[in-house]
């Protein structure tokens, strides 16, 4: 089982809980805008305006939050145009990072992004350095209570690629876009999904095994996260569950 995983499934589950929630709210509805603006705002034609308007509401978005954040992206209302950007870079121990960012103000965000990287010892990286390491993929949560050979069966022929026990929770790996098919055959088994989301999966993982290391580079990721341009943190590190452990202390 991944370090990685495991330390990511328990950050969905504590975020769940997070009393941070305006910030999150923000993030969630600026994903929603940019989502309507580029693809339309008919979930049901748009994917991604689906995924996240699903994502939103995973996590309480007020439907009506979410209905004005998709006006503002189709213009039926005036809102503010975001940049999409996808910064790279690497943290210490040599693992590489991607951060995708939404932002109406690129100079602002990339002095901050870089002010991180600087002051928690990464260094930014040249577009197209770390990229080539990951691939957009869906994953899906599935509460453990799910039976495993149900839940591979139902995820496999609704086009899922692979399914991992993260300890607290299954894991299903889809194609981008099968997750919104995925997620309805699992539900439809009866299966509680825990979240859906499209993330980048890294095609290799770099081991961090000491203690001082794996702080170092969760600290930055929490810190580049904190910011409220910043979307979403992708990382290739693997830190041991003993490791883990320690951190969490």
């Amino acid at each position: 089982m991944s370090g990685h995983s495991k330390w990511a499934t328990i950050k969905h589950k504590k975020g769940a809980a997070d009393q941070k929630r305006g910030k999150l709210f923000a993030k969630l509805i600026r994903q929603v805008e940019v989502a309507a603006r580029e693809g339309g705002g008919d979930p049901d034609m748009n994917p991604t305006l689906r995924t996240m308007f699903q994502k939103a509401r995973d996590s309480s978005v007020p439907l009506d939050t979410i209905e004005r954040a998709i006006k503002r992206g189709t213009g039926e209302l005036e809102g503010v145009t975001y940049e999409q950007i996808t910064y790279e870079g690497y943290a210490p121990g040599g693992v590489a990072m991607l951060i995708e960012v939404l932002t109406d103000n690129r100079n602002r965000t990339g002095s901050d992004v870089r002010s991180l990287f600087s002051k928690r010892g990464g260094a930014m990286a040249e577009p197209g350095a770390v990229a080539w390491q990951f691939a957009r993929k869906g994953v899906v949560l599935v509460d453990r209570g799910a039976d495993e050979d149900e839940l591979m069966l139902a995820a496999l022929d609704a086009g899922a690629d692979d399914i991992v026990d993260d300890g607290e929770a299954w894991r299903v790996t889809t194609p981008p876009g099968e997750l919104h098919a995925v997620r309805s055959a699992l539900e439809a088994a009866g299966m509680v999904v825990e979240s859906a989301d499209l993330t980048m999966v890294a095609a290799n993982l770099v081991p961090l095994p000491d203690t001082g290391t794996a702080k170092s580079v969760l600290g930055l990721i929490d810190a580049l996260e904190e910011l409220d341009d910043v979307q979403a943190v992708h990382a290739n590190f693997d830190i041991p569950d003993a490791v883990l452990e320690e951190v969490g202390a």
